[in-house]
């Protein structure tokens, strides 16, 4: 059982993860319009505190992870009006087969080990002008989190993490800061970038 396993009974409890997902919502739909026509993937869905803000602008989120824990969440949270199609797969390792209009994630990537093989495995899975929006945080000195297990990246650079984006591909790539996230010894920033297929 992973970590994530056994912390998402309580994922959803406490303001910095809830509202943290509702700002980087926000956000994403400042930069790029959702309709009622697209599919999108949520990257690290968890409980779906992302993937359900955007669901409610789009036709259906499939949400992906490697929780099995995470997910069971998530299911109890899905209705009739409202839903998100659970996938349990690393998709680097076994990637996806179709495609979508456009890939949201939020706070997974700095788990992501080879983010070379991730931009480059999710842009065959976004459609010709489809868009990837994903929130991490900036580049920060490993105090983030209070267990680094798990974590192979203490936030990012925007120069290198633009450079990776751009080599697979994408096109327009923007990162600009969106939150910051305020805990005891420290404040850290929240980034968002965007960019085209």
């Amino acid at each position: 059982m992973s970590t994530f396993d056994t912390r998402a009974k309580h994922w959803d409890n406490g303001d910095i993860r809830v509202n943290g997902a509702k700002v980087i919502a926000q956000a994403i739909e400042k930069k790029i319009t959702l309709t009622k026509e697209m599919e999108i993937i949520d990257f690290g869905v968890g409980t779906g505190l992302l993937g359900f803000e955007i669901a409610k602008k789009a036709k259906q989120v499939y949400g992906v992870d490697t929780s099995a824990g995470m997910l069971a969440k998530l299911k109890e949270k899905n209705s009739d009006t409202l839903s998100i199609v659970p996938l349990q797969q690393d998709i680097i390792k076994k990637p996806l087969t179709q495609t979508f209009d456009g890939l949201v994630s939020s706070m997974t990537l700095h788990h992501v080990e080879d983010l070379e093989a991730f931009f480059q495995t999710i842009y065959t899975n976004i459609k010709k002008g489809g868009f990837i929006a994903i929130a991490d945080l900036e580049d920060e000195d490993g105090t983030f989190h209070s267990d680094n297990t798990g974590v192979h990246h203490f936030g990012f650079k925007e120069d290198e993490l633009r450079t990776i984006v751009e080599k697979s591909g994408f096109k327009d790539v923007e990162i600009e800061n969106i939150n910051t996230i305020n805990k005891p010894h420290k404040d850290f920033g929240v980034f968002l970038l965007t960019a085209k297929n």
